[in-house]
């Protein structure tokens, strides 16, 4: 499951900058209602979850059971993604997913069962951490590369 994982975002890595450097800086910038997030502020939102996620899968290795959560719009607003150039965006969030994915092949199959926790209480295994955050990935890329 964790291979399959890498494996995606691994072509995730290779595919979607191109893809994202191709999109015009106004309609990156467009914020489709109040509510609504523009599409830096999506892409900063995988930015924070892979700083989240970092922190999950280094501690949940080591530590016992971490508690590792965020504020996601509180993050989007204090990040002030969409005041930056999306240029910077696309190649932080390249970087930080080529790290990820590094770790990712690295962390030991006895490590996979170890788990953190979420701030509602719910704990989750570094496997299932990995396959998620790939998901969520390819869902939010998804909504900035189609609308």
């Amino acid at each position: 499951m964790t291979k399959q994982s890498i494996i995606r975002l691994d072509m995730l890595i290779k595919i979607i900058p191109n893809l994202l450097a191709n999109i015009d800086e106004k309609d990156f910038s467009l914020k489709p209602s109040l509510e609504k997030w523009s599409k830096k502020e999506i892409l900063g939102h995988l930015i924070d979850s892979a700083t989240n996620n970092h922190q999950r899968f280094i501690r949940g290795q080591f530590e016992d059971v971490p508690t590792i959560s965020y504020d996601q719009n509180q993050w989007i607003k204090m990040n002030h993604y969409s005041e930056i150039d999306s240029k910077h965006l696309i190649a932080f969030w390249t970087m930080y997913n080529q790290h990820l994915l590094e770790i990712m092949k690295r962390i030991p199959n006895e490590n996979l069962q170890k788990k953190c926790q979420s701030i509602d209480g719910h704990t989750y295994t570094l496997e299932f951490l990995m396959v998620d955050y790939v998901e969520h990935l390819e869902h939010h890329l998804i909504q900035i590369v189609s609308y």
